[in-house]
């Protein structure tokens, strides 16, 4: 069993990708991102601030004076933010894939809501700057079911060499509510290359069961870059070596504008099934808090 050759270029790709920084421009004052108590938005060099009023100089509309009470926020922002198509906001989604977790760690106080196909839920919330805890379920009790499957998700994350390298631990603790069942889930470590924009995973994950825990790795080896304002490309894919080599891959996009994300995937397995191209993934995200 070969992985494909594609999938090896673009798993390499954005290996290489992830050094590759994006063409900024150069910051030499200080840029603000003001929203009104109307809605409006302005990003613009600061030009002079008073007890009554802000004025900086934007792109669209040149200078503009804004009366502090009507500002309803006024954010200084990163300079390695701004391109020429604007202000690129934060990735909505930089701790996951479509489903893996990257090492990336979410900030206290910052959560999320996530659904795939109606069916898998899951929210996880930011303890701590390194520590994070979520929970899912599949609502099957809403089909008449008198049992339904939940599982829980602690994460510790560790930033190793500022925002370029992090380390993780985690688990994902399961069972099912409703019947006689020891649970089960997965223990994994992973370590994460590269910024929230632009990056690559490798993890290692130990399924467990019934008081054991399997002796045969599952690797998951996954990435994601950001190829504009609000999109990004990502490949979540595992890997376990049993009597051969035998996996998932998947590739897709991501839509993220500032306040939540939609992912679009095609799932198969390594394995050659002729004509099959894949099951599609349709994933949407919601974040909350800070």
């Amino acid at each position: 069993m070969h992985i494909s050759k594609t999938l090896f270029a673009l798993l390499l790709s954005t290996f290489f990708l992830c050094y590759i920084p994006f063409a900024a421009e150069a910051q030499d004052s200080e840029t603000y991102r003001i929203t009104t108590t109307d809605g409006s938005v302005y990003i613009g060099v600061l030009i002079s601030e008073s007890d009554e009023s802000v004025t900086i100089r934007t792109k669209s509309v040149g200078e503009i004076t804004i009366n502090k009470s009507n500002i309803a926020k006024m954010t200084q922002l990163n300079g390695d933010r701004l391109r020429e198509d604007g202000y690129w906001h934060e990735n909505p989604l930089s701790t996951r894939y479509l489903f893996a977790p990257s090492a990336h760690g979410l900030k206290k106080g910052a959560g999320y809501y996530q659904n795939t196909w109606i069916f898998l839920n899951n929210v996880n919330y930011g303890v701590t700057n390194n520590f994070s805890i979520g929970a899912g379920t599949v609502p099957v009790f809403l089909f008449g079911a008198s049992y339904f499957p939940f599982w829980i998700m602690p994460k510790i994350s560790i930033p190793v060499s500022g925002d370029q390298f992090h380390l993780s631990v985690g688990a994902l603790i399961g069972g099912v509510i409703g019947e006689d069942s020891g649970g089960g889930g997965l223990l994994y470590g992973t370590g994460t290359l590269g910024d929230t924009d632009r990056n690559l995973t490798i993890g290692l994950g130990y399924a467990y069961g019934e008081g054991e825990i399997s002796s045969t790795p599952v690797i998951n080896l996954s990435g994601m870059i950001r190829t504009g304002r609000n999109f990004f490309l990502i490949s979540e894919n595992y890997f376990i070596r049993d009597s051969g080599i035998y996996g998932i891959t998947s590739f897709g996009l991501r839509w993220a504008p500032e306040n939540f994300s939609v992912d679009f995937a095609l799932v198969r397995p390594l394995e050659e099934l002729g004509t099959f191209i894949g099951v599609p993934w349709l994933g949407v995200t919601i974040p909350f808090g800070k």
